[in-house]
């Protein structure tokens, strides 16, 4: 029996082995299935690295194929034919992405909104914003307060063509879901629908699902101790759903309260009972997760879903990744609010975007409207505040085999910033801009 140190990647590069991987994948498919025994699952990991030790001749590092069969093979021999499928399942999964497009952050073909993505580009177009030269130019010509004016009425329209659809709806519209990825602009969408909404005279009452969030300690993590919130199954789904059913029922339910310094959550905590004109108003990366209002009719629901489609081509004819965007818009907010280092948002932005893959973007044909938050100057404005951080990640993780998903986007990043040039003044930001949600000084809370 040997000691394993280090394990083959797919792409050949050889890597150190860490236990800690076997259990967290392990656990992973347990928690998809509805599982949360973490001494288990690092059982069953034991058995893993005790079958790989025994099988594996002196001087050959297993592949990471071989390690994921015995994982398989463990879970099946041991009962667990659940989370084995699970296991499977995302396994078979991954492999069908790389075969396609190799980390490629493009959205399925099936999910692309066409008919809005034409509407965007069309604007894009005719206000001759629509590559990092024109941008540039308008830059150069000192006209860009003209493209603020113009991008945020867009927007702002998006958001009144919403209302105007609930409105229309209003006599069984009994809950709005505000969805979308991380960093899309929910929270700003959300308060500004909801004053168009109270405008009219309708009730909003906000259910903050953050408070279902799952104990710290039962959430999955990496070997880098980097622990997944972006998961639906990282909130107690079943309780959201549950709330909800006696909640139109005229019930009372005391939500839990998520304690995010302790990690805790206290059941039980804050009572809430509907009014009878009351609509529920709901912001959440998974608003859409059909197990969140799996016994609500449909008809009771409207489903908005936001993203920055941004349409801006550089000079090799590619366009700006929308995942980009929110990328450094997600670094902005985090070390402003919760006072991370961006390189920490950079490192675990790879669980954020596999999240969205399997959980949000599968589900965005389902919604009712799309609004864009995207805002051609953005880019300028953040290259003063992030530009040379990329530089310096793609020079850092350059090589790094455990970190190549951050490598790549700093690259492209950093590749997209030496296109368009700085503007330093964010005081052409209007105060109620989804922008401000990022980058703060806006006027409303968050």
């Amino acid at each position: 029996m040997v000691e394993i140190k280090y394990v083959v990647k797919r792409n050949g590069s050889i890597v150190p082995f860490t236990p800690e991987r076997i259990s967290n994948a392990i656990y992973r498919a347990a928690v998809a299935v509805g599982g949360r025994d973490r001494e288990t699952s690092e059982a069953l990991a034991a058995q893993v690295v005790e079958q790989l030790e025994a099988q594996t001749p002196q001087g050959v590092n297993p592949t990471i194929e071989q390690i994921q069969d015995l994982v398989e093979k463990t879970l099946i021999e041991n009962g667990h034919a659940r989370v084995a499928k699970a296991y499977i399942l995302y396994r078979d999964e991954r492999a069908r992405q790389r075969d396609k497009r190799a980390e490629s952050d493009q959205l399925p073909s099936s999910n692309i909104p066409w008919a809005k993505l034409w509407s965007v580009l069309d604007w894009s177009v005719e206000h001759s914003v629509h590559t990092t030269a024109a941008l540039n130019e308008k830059i150069r010509k000192n006209e860009l307060h003209q493209i603020v004016t113009a991008a945020e009425a867009a927007y702002n329209e998006d958001v009144e063509n919403a209302a105007n659809m609930v409105l229309a709806r209003k006599n069984e519209v009994r809950m709005v879901f505000i969805a979308g990825p991380s960093s899309s602009g929910k929270t700003t969408t959300t308060i500004k629908l909801g004053e168009k909404l109270a405008a009219e005279g309708l009730n909003l009452v906000t259910l903050n699902v953050d408070h279902y969030f799952y104990d710290l300690d039962m959430h999955p993590k990496d070997e880098f101790g980097d622990y997944d919130f972006e998961t639906p199954q990282a909130l107690n789904m079943a309780l959201i759903n549950e709330h909800l059913v006696k909640l139109f029922l005229g019930e009372e339910v005391r939500i839990p309260y998520y304690d995010f310094k302790t990690g805790r959550s206290l059941p039980d905590h804050t009572p809430m009972r509907l009014k009878k004109n009351d609509i529920i108003l709901i912001d959440s990366l998974h608003g859409l997760y059909p197990e969140m209002t799996e016994d609500i009719g449909a008809e009771m629901k409207f489903k908005l879903y936001i993203e920055p489609l941004l349409q801006l081509k550089d000079s090799k004819g590619a366009y700006a990744r929308w995942t980009d965007i929110r990328l450094i818009r997600r670094m902005l907010r985090d070390a402003a609010h919760r006072a991370y280092d961006p390189t920490q948002t950079l490192l675990h932005w790879h669980y954020v975007r596999s999240s969205e893959m399997r959980h949000i973007i599968p589900f965005m044909h389902t919604c009712d409207t799309i609004v864009s938050s995207a805002m051609p100057y953005e880019l300028p404005l953040y290259k003063v505040k992030l530009g040379a951080e990329f530089k310096r990640w793609s020079e850092t993780f350059a090589g790094d085999p455990l970190r190549q998903d951050a490598y790549q986007r700093a690259l492209r990043l950093n590749d997209l910033f030496n296109e368009i040039e700085a503007v330093a003044d964010d005081t052409i930001v209007p105060e109620n801009s989804v922008i401000r949600e990022f980058i703060g000084g806006g006027i409303y809370k968050y």
